[in-house]
């Protein structure tokens, strides 16, 4: 899997994310510099949400122009906990952000969370438009399988959303995500290796079910 891991100005903790072959995820609500490294860009509704703001539409635009056009995904902004309320919004976005000329070729990311299920998106899914799983601890924990599913049946690609232990990781891995995001290893470089071993695991446990008669 692919580990994201959010954008750190620590040159240690760069360091070492380099070496290890992590890639970044920028916030729109953040520095915009992806330290010559690959990197997805965020829309920043978390941080809003955290913050009790609105969506910075300004941030998210600016980032757009800046960065968009080099990143691996954008994530469609999103409403945090705002199920297909957010839904509708992040559609307005996407016919937006696919009349700029800049953007052409762009690969986006709609955030899945508490209301919604994936017959709400199944036309939606695809090479350009792959599924981004956000949502409530245990509402992303039971349903991630079934959203990655979706995503490949779709031929897109499947992310799971803040991701900070090696367990979380290794369910990551049984639910065939294609790759997650955290804030652990940016804040504590004593914390990559044992995450960057679970990323780099495969899913044992997955590989002996599918060997049982």
């Amino acid at each position: 899997m692919i580990g994201y891991a959010s954008r750190t100005g620590t040159r240690r903790n760069l360091d070492a994310l380099r070496r290890a072959g992590w890639r970044l995820m920028v916030s729109a609500r953040g520095s915009l510099r992806p330290e010559r490294f690959r990197y997805a860009l965020d829309n920043g509704a978390w941080t809003a949400f955290q913050r009790s703001e609105p969506f910075d539409v300004p941030a998210f635009d600016k980032a757009v122009a800046r960065l968009g056009p080099g990143a691996d995904w954008i994530v469609l902004p999103d409403i945090v906990a705002g199920g297909l309320a957010s839904l509708r919004f992040s559609l307005d976005w996407l016919d937006t952000l696919r009349n700029r000329s800049s953007l052409r070729g762009a690969r986006y990311m709609l955030t899945v969370q508490n209301g919604m299920e994936p017959g709400h998106i199944v036309s939606l899914a695809g090479p350009e438009v792959g599924i981004f799983v956000g949502g409530d601890t245990p509402w992303k924990l039971a349903t991630m399988a079934a959203w990655a599913r979706l995503a490949h049946e779709r031929g897109g690609l499947c992310h799971v959303g803040r991701v900070n232990t090696a367990r979380r990781i290794r369910l990551c891995a049984a639910a065939g995500a294609d790759s997650f995001d955290g804030s652990g290893v940016s804040r504590f470089a004593s914390a990559l290796p044992r995450l960057d071993l679970a990323r780099r695991q495969p899913d044992i446990e997955g590989w002996i079910a599918g060997r049982r008669p």
